[in-house]
């Protein structure tokens, strides 16, 4: 009995060893949550296995040698950057000025 409060009246055991079980305890539960949103998105994320098959089909299409072709006849001697909008700016009135501005060069 006698020990008893003397632990209750140490600071350090009193104060430190919650916390510490708290953080501790959290970094567990903490896991055991987030594992479960992980595990959410993984079931979301599978796709019907028709739709599956065609998306693989489209990504085995696209081979180098092709796509250097199309790159090769585009005319890049006449590209232009052209900037977006900036976020307090109207982004309709800057494109209207920006394809004004492209067809008087031209």
């Amino acid at each position: 009995m006698f020990k008893l409060n003397l632990l209750q009246k140490n600071r350090t055991f009193r104060y430190g060893v919650p916390m510490l079980l708290l953080i501790v305890g959290g970094s567990f539960g903490l896991r055991e949550f987030t594992q479960i949103r992980y595990d959410s998105q993984k079931i979301r994320r599978k796709l019907d296995p028709s739709l599956e098959a065609k998306v693989d089909v489209e990504r085995q299409k696209v081979i180098l040698e092709e796509e250097y072709e199309k790159i090769k006849v585009v005319n890049l001697d006449e590209w232009k950057n052209i900037r977006g909008p900036r976020p307090w700016e109207d982004s309709r009135d800057y494109q209207e000025q920006q394809r004004s501005g492209q067809n008087k060069e031209h």
